[in-house]
């Protein structure tokens, strides 16, 4: 007898096969999940008919109103010729356990944010698809729609053209607020590039927006810089700061009086789940290496599933340091949150593995941080290397310089530049030890803080003038002309060592 999956329970966790049979006859076979939201949505790639498809299975006791709206905006974005992959069944499963809609999947087609962070791709290919995505967001608004879910992964890019997805996000733009609604729109459109190429791109893409809307010289880019930002913040808040704290696409979480505990759903494994039962066994007689051991944390490589793991738990030294920190934020979450933080922005870090919190009630107790193992030498020891080329030195130093001009553009302090937080794969540096990582909101504390991150980054290399030099010379060619405290840094630097 054939078992009906649990779809509840899928939508949580589970495998990614699995059937389920609907009322037209007909079954949808799931090869994969792609997308899950706890007890309401599982979003799967499979077979319908024999044909590749993508199926949206709706649960809960609104699964009908989600349904019916999703379908209300593929509707609405085929009443205005907008491509978009072809509806192919719009019904409910055996026992009406799920609303389901089944979509064609448009096959060999990339989703615009694979093709735009595409290594392979050149700056004009990038700025030619960026233009692509402009060109369609405005035909969204003249026909009178906005996509209020706004990702890059919710365009499909296939010969040259491009189909939107997500008709549950499509609405009718405000017949009151349209203009000001559209241009928040496009602005959140540009947020999504790389931070880099959007200041590049800013006036040529808003160019392109306004011809494609029939308006004369609307756009002012100070206006529309301040709209990129402000979505941005707002998008890295409700994901780095409270999103990942829940179970959620990208993560399992679990909460009792006695813990917290987060992994991230690509790590998860029912090993690792299990051995985090008891934690500090990461950091005794398993361990490949201890990395560092003191009173505030102790710091461990290890491995669970065969993976490389660096465990990081922080101790508490005493009665009054626990009572100190019994009810703030620990700095594992904040490791956790700002690890996503950076992912989120395409800063290189190393991966979240998992964040576990020992409680009891409210009160918070030893923390531990896990994250994947970068096998690659610090930066001290990069430029030190007599192997590696000079070309190579100068990339990795353009590359360092790109990254601090990005934290600059984003407010975003580190806090300890130290040389052996910054690991060099290749030529590109990937940021770790982010617990005294913050974002701020306003510029004066943040400059000064951020001369503070460079001062400290480029004192590394105070006894290496070569290194030290090149260092410099590309941060200077990344901030000349682009950021007000250029002179600012460079005359902190100058004092920091005579």
């Amino acid at each position: 007898m054939k078992m009906t999956p649990d779809l509840y329970q899928l939508s949580k966790s589970g495998q990614d096969e699995f059937t389920v049979d609907l009322q037209s006859g007909v079954s949808l076979h799931a090869l994969e999940i792609v997308r899950r939201v706890p007890n309401r949505r599982i979003v799967c790639r499979g077979y319908w008919h024999g044909q590749p498809v993508y199926a949206k299975l709706f649960l809960g006791e609104k699964a009908k109103h989600y349904a019916a709206r999703d379908l209300r905006g593929v509707q609405s974005l085929i009443k205005a010729n907008i491509l978009t992959p072809a509806l192919l069944y719009s019904g409910t499963s055996v026992e009406n356990a799920a609303e389901v809609l089944i979509f064609a999947a448009i096959e060999d087609s990339l989703s615009a944010e694979q093709a735009i962070f595409d290594d392979n791709l050149d700056d004009v290919a990038k700025l030619n698809l960026a233009t692509l995505l402009v060109r369609e967001v405005a035909k969204h608004h003249e026909a009178g729609l906005i996509q209020t879910d706004l990702y890059l992964k919710n365009f499909l890019i296939k010969n040259g053209e491009i189909y939107t997805l997500d008709g549950d996000a499509i609405r009718p733009l405000s017949s009151i607020r349209a203009k000001s609604q559209s241009l928040v729109n496009f602005a959140t459109l540009i947020s999504k590039f790389d931070v880099l190429d959007a200041r590049r791109w800013l006036a040529e893409l808003s160019r392109i927006y306004e011809e494609e809307r029939g308006w004369q010289k609307v756009l002012r880019l100070k206006t529309v810089t301040h709209l990129v930002d402000a979505e941005r913040n707002y998008v890295l808040k409700k994901y780095a700061d409270e999103k990942v704290f829940r179970t959620c696409t990208d993560v399992v979480a679990e909460q009792t009086n006695r813990l917290f505990l987060a992994i991230s759903r690509p790590c998860f494994t029912h090993q690792l789940r299990e051995t985090l039962n008891h934690p500090d066994s990461l950091l005794g007689d398993n361990e490949l290496q201890r990395l560092k051991s003191g009173n505030t944390c102790t710091v461990s490589l290890t491995e669970v599933d065969s993976q490389k793991i660096v465990v990081k738990r922080y101790n508490i030294k005493s009665i009054w340091h626990g009572f100190g920190r019994a009810f703030r934020v620990t700095r594992a979450a904040k490791s956790w949150a700002n690890a996503h933080r950076l992912q989120l922005l395409r800063i290189a870090t190393a991966a979240p593995v998992a964040l576990l919190e020992r409680r009891w009630g409210f009160i918070r107790k030893e923390a531990y941080f896990i994250t994947e193992f970068i096998k690659a030498p610090d930066a001290l020891e990069f430029f030190a290397d007599g192997k590696i080329s000079t070309d190579q030195k100068t990339k990795a130093a353009q590359n360092i310089a790109s990254m601090m001009f990005k934290l600059y553009l984003f407010k975003i302090e580190h806090g300890d530049f130290k040389a052996t937080n910054i690991k060099m794969v290749d030529a590109t540096p990937w940021l770790i030890d982010l617990d005294s990582l913050r974002q701020h909101t306003g510029s004066r504390l943040f400059n000064k803080r951020h001369i503070r991150d460079l001062c400290r980054l480029i004192r590394n290399w105070q006894s290496d003038a070569e290194v030290r030099n090149l260092i410099v010379q590309s941060l200077q060619a990344q901030y000349l002309g682009k950021a007000p405290i250029e002179n600012q840094w460079m005359s902190s630097m100058i004092k920091g060592f005579k």
